[in-house]
Order: C-alpha cells, then structure tokens, then sequence
C-alpha cells in the first residue's frame, strides 16, 4: 500500500507540516529577510520511529532550494539531522 504525504508551509501558523496517515509532523519557523530559523521540530508519538521527521526535514531543504532561502537550524534534531545529512549544506546559514 503506498502511504500519500503532504507538505505545506502553513504560514497562518509559522511552521511547515507533513502530514502521513492522518499525523502531521511539523518544524516551527521565524523567516527574516532570506533567513528560515527552525526552532522545534515535532512528530505526534503515533509516527515516531517511521522516519516521519526526516522526510519533513528533506522536504523543508527542497522548499529552501526552490524558494532561495538559507536554513538556520536551532533545534537539535534539525541540527543532528543536517549533520546527517551533509549533501544538504548548500541550504545552510
């Protein structure tokens, strides 16, 4: 069975959400000028351990890229996932 997501940059609420099998996962943001800070990033429980975070955070550096933004994690998944994730770099601040 193939699993649909879908990604969104709900400004209305300052933070990108994907949204797998009904559970969104979101990273929280505060853009300035070119600049997206991400302070928390969060998965309901029911979709942790599925990799859920990690496809948002892939998500997230394939919006940078399209948009023209630079990326300054603070929250330490994002950090430890960036540091994972080295062929994401060119997003960073």
């Amino acid at each position: 069975m193939t699993q649909t997501a879908d990604f969104a940059d709900n400004a209305a609420r300052s933070r990108f959400e994907l949204t797998e099998g009904g559970h969104t996962s979101f990273a929280a943001y505060r853009k300035a000028g070119g600049v997206v800070t991400i302070p928390h990033v969060e998965t309901p429980e029911q979709a942790r351990g599925t990799g859920a975070a990690g496809r948002l955070m892939a998500e997230v550096v394939g919006y940078a890229r399209a948009q023209n933004l630079k990326i300054t994690p603070v929250c330490s998944y994002a950090v430890a996932w960036f540091r994972r994730h080295p062929d994401s770099h060119d997003v960073l601040e």
